[in-house]
């Protein structure tokens, strides 16, 4: 796919960061693992909220995370306990899945695009229990509850501000898996530097990802930091000095990569703003991160299932309902061209009313 982006202009990126709670410990092994939570409000003793997470794991300042934090959110609300259970390798996702079903969850939330068979799996055989799939719409069963994001659109205003921001002219993105859920974001990103060119007549080069092509950068895996690393400063060899990883945790290696060159270089977050969730020493080099509204989403997802009003109506997180935003420039407020939140917030009122294209094959349609 690839589309010309049409011009038009109008309204304010909000600076909507999500505030993340500290998360507990993911378990050390695939197995389940169970914790209370204490609500105001006495909740029916059935509901049990758990997650399974993919091999980026629980503590990967991201989309996993984000998950949890929803689970435990729902379980304090309504008073009870909760089940997480931590995905090593692949080969955990089905009995990860099928091991919190048996140990009595009812609403359990799949972390990813990688759980779908999973899911697709346990939502057949246990029609009387609820699913949250994160990051997927495929399943279409009557128990499965998908929550996708059109992070393209919130993306496209991460691209727009990474080339303004940028003094080589030369910005990057690479991914981790070559999944929808990472391409989406790379798509926008593409797509809204090549709508700064065309609004201000320059030359950003975007490495790491063509939209039009639909071929880039992948590490292969969201756990391999060491290519993280040598994939960043390759882009950096390059004059890259805005960098977008979208691979969860693999931003560390990114950031080390800077760290090791002594680059001028910054890096894009995405899922959750990574100034407030980074604990690895990197917060001072996120420009900016592109978000998506995970936590709000699931934990609304998982009060409606202990209220017994589950619906597997697909929820789409998009600018219009603040499902996806970008967060504030933070550190970086003072170095970033004085007028560009006045061209985001006119950028964002333009995809939000339709004319200004952020497209993606991989953008979700409701």
């Amino acid at each position: 796919m690839s589309h010309r982006m049409k011009l038009a202009v109008s309204a304010l990126v909000a600076g909507a960061a999500l505030v993340l709670a500290g998360c507990s410990a993911p378990p050390p092994s695939a197995s389940p693992s169970s914790s209370s939570s204490s609500g105001s409000k006495t909740a029916s003793s059935k509901f049990m909220p758990c997650v399974v997470s993919d091999t980026a794991g629980f503590n990967d300042h991201s989309f996993n995370q984000l998950s949890l934090q929803a689970v435990q959110e729902a379980a304090k609300k309504a008073g009870t306990t909760y089940k997480m259970a931590k995905s090593q390798t692949a080969s955990d996702y089905v009995p990860n899945v099928n091991q919190l079903v048996a140990a009595g969850c009812t609403a359990t939330v799949a972390s990813g695009f990688n759980l779908v068979a999973a899911i697709k799996g346990a939502a057949k055989a246990n029609t009387n229990k609820d699913f949250v799939m994160v990051d997927d719409n495929s399943i279409n069963l009557p128990n499965v509850k998908d929550v996708v994001f059109a992070t393209n659109q919130a993306a496209f205003l991460g691209g727009y501000a990474a080339a303004a921001y940028s003094k080589t002219g030369v910005v990057a993105t690479w991914g981790g898996q070559e999944i929808p859920p990472v391409t989406i974001y790379m798509d926008g990103f593409w797509d809204g530097v090549q709508y700064y060119n065309q609004q201000n007549h320059k030359n950003v080069k975007v490495l790491g990802w063509n939209e039009k092509t639909q071929k880039g950068t992948f590490v292969g895996n969201f756990t391999d930091q060491n290519t993280a690393k040598t994939d960043t400063t390759n882009f950096i060899n390059q004059k890259a000095d805005v960098i977008m990883p979208v691979a969860g945790p693999l931003y560390e290696g990114a950031g080390a990569a800077i760290r090791a060159t002594k680059a001028n270089a910054v890096l894009v977050g995405v899922d959750a703003d990574l100034f407030k969730t980074d604990t690895s020493g990197y917060k001072d080099l996120i420009l900016l991160s592109v978000m998506k509204g995970i936590q709000p989403a699931v934990a609304t997802v998982l009060d409606q299932s202990a209220a017994g009003q589950f619906s597997a109506t697909q929820y789409i997180g998009t600018l219009k309902n603040n499902g996806v935003a970008i967060s504030p420039f933070h550190d970086f407020t003072s170095k970033v061209p004085k007028n560009l939140s006045a061209q985001l917030a006119k950028i964002k009122a333009g995809i939000i009313d339709g004319s200004i294209q952020a497209p993606s094959p991989a953008e979700p349609k409701g």
